[in-house]
C-alpha cells in the first residue's frame, strides 16, 4: 500500500517536556485489509502496538474524523490522525559515557553532571544521555528499573545546559521513596547562579505561579501566585558575592517548577548570564570603556545559564541516613567569575 507522506507537529526545548505530537496521513490504496492497529504501529517510527492500542481507547486515533476501535481495518483514501503523547522512542541503550559519581550505595547514586548533557532521552535527544551512562554503570541490576519512560532511577531532572548534583535510584523502592521525599519537598535543593545586577533587597522569596507561556509554548512564564494560570512556585534567593553589573546568588527551591530559578530570575528583573531563553544572553552595554567587547568575550566563556545545584540534602531511603552533598561550581563559572572580578577590580569598584 501507498501513503501520502506523514505530517507531524512537536516541538521539544530544553527542559520542556515535548507537546503532543500529532501525525496525519492518508491511505493512498490497500492491497490488503489491515486492523489499524497493525498499520499505524508499521507506519509510525518507533511507535509500538501497546502505545498505538492506548491512543485508540483514549480516543486519540482519529479516522476520517471519528473515533475507531483497534480492530478496525483500514481503507483506501482513509484520513488517519493520531495524537502521541510522547514522541515515539527507541528503546533505552546502555552506553559507555564517563560520569562523575559523587556517591554511591545500594540504593542510590549521586552524580555531578556536566553542563550539556542531557538528563534524560527526549526528541531529539535519543542518545549520549545521563539515561544512557546510568544503565550501563548500573548493569545488570537495572533490569529491576522501568525502562519504559526512557527515564530509568532518575529521580528528579536538570536541564541540559545545567550543572550540578543529580540523585539516581538504583532500584525500584529507592525510586519510589526518593520521589515521595521530592513530592512532600522534604529534599533540600540549593543552586548557585550568576545573575545580572545586584537583587535588593540582597535576599527574599520570589513566589509566582509558573506555567506554559501563552505566547510562546516553549518556554515557561510567571502568573499570579495561587491564581488559576500555572502551578505554585517558591525560590528563596541571597546574594552571596556583590560584583556591581552582576551578582552570585545562592537558590533554595522549595518547589520544582520546570525552569524555575530561571523564570523566577526573570521575574526578579536579574537573568542569569548567559541563559538564552529567558533574556541572559543578550549583549549589555556596562558603565566602562569597551565594555560590549567584555560581555562578548564572557558570554562566548560561559556559552550557557550560569546555573549550578550546588547542594543536596536528603534521606537514604533504605536505612533513612541523612545525606548531604555540595559539589564545587564548574570551571566555566569560575572562569567567568574570574572575569567579571578582574574587571570590577580594575574599575576601582
Amino acid at each position: 500500500m501507498q501513503n501520502q507522506p506523514l505530517k507531524t507537529e512537536s516541538e521539544q526545548q530544553d527542559g520542556v517536556a515535548a507537546e503532543p505530537k500529532k501525525i496525519i496521513l492518508q491511505v493512498s490504496r490497500v492491497q490488503t485489509s489491515m486492523r489499524i492497529d497493525q498499520y499505524l504501529t508499521q507506519q509510525v517510527e518507533n511507535a509500538t502496538r501497546n502505545k498505538v492500542q492506548e491512543a485508540i481507547e483514549d480516543g486519540r486515533v482519529l479516522v476520517n474524523a471519528k473515533t475507531v476501535k483497534s480492530n478496525y481495518r483500514i481503507k483506501s483514501c482513509d484520513l488517519i490522525q493520531i495524537t502521541l503523547l510522547r514522541p515515539p522512542a527507541p528503546e533505552l541503550a546502555a552506553e559507555d559515557i564517563p560520569i562523575a559519581i559523587m556517591y554511591e550505595d545500594e540504593d542510590l547514586m549521586v552524580i555531578n553532571k556536566k553542563p550539556g548533557m542531557v538528563v534524560h532521552p527526549a526528541f531529539g535527544n535519543w542518545t549520549g544521555t545521563l539515561a544512557n551512562a546510568i544503565l550501563h554503570h548500573i548493569g545488570k541490576d537495572a533490569e529491576e528499573l522501568d525502562k519504559s519512560e526512557l527515564r530509568p532511577g532518575i529521580v528528579h531532572r536538570l536541564d541540559k545546559n545545567t550543572s550540578g548534583l543529580i540523585i539516581i535510584a538504583k532500584n525500584s523502592v529507592a525510586l519510589h521513596r526518593l520521589a515521595r521525599q521530592f513530592a512532600e519537598r522534604k529534599v533540600i535543593k540549593i543552586y548557585k547562579a550568576i545573575v545580572w545586577g545586584v537583587p535588593v533587597p540582597s535576599s527574599g522569596t520570589i513566589t509566582t505561579n509558573i506555567g506554559r507561556s501563552k505566547k510562546d509554548r516553549k518556554v515557561m512564564a510567571n502568573f499570579p501566585f495561587e491564581g488559576k494560570d500555572g502551578k505554585t512556585a517558591i525560590t528563596d534567593f541571597r546574594v552571596t558575592e556583590n560584583l556591581h553589573w552582576f551578582s552570585v546568588l545562592s537558590l533554595t527551591l522549595h518547589t520544582g517548577r520546570t525552569h524555575q530559578i530561571r523564570a523566577h530570575m526573570q521575574h526578579l528583573g536579574h537573568q542569569i548570564l548567559g541563559d538564552e531563553t529567558y533574556g541572559g544572553a543578550a549583549v549589555r552595554t556596562l558603565p566602562f570603556s569597551k565594555s560590549e567587547s567584555f560581555v562578548k568575550n564572557l558570554l562566548e566563556l560561559l556559552p550557557r545559564q550560569a546555573l549550578h545545584a550546588e547542594t543536596l540534602s536528603f534521606h537514604q531511603p533504605v536505612s533513612h541516613e541523612p545525606l548531604s552533598f555540595t559539589a564545587p561550581m564548574p570551571e566555566d563559572m569560575q572562569s567567568a567569575l574570574l572575569k567579571i572580578r578582574s574587571a570590577v577590580n580594575q574599575a576601582s569598584l
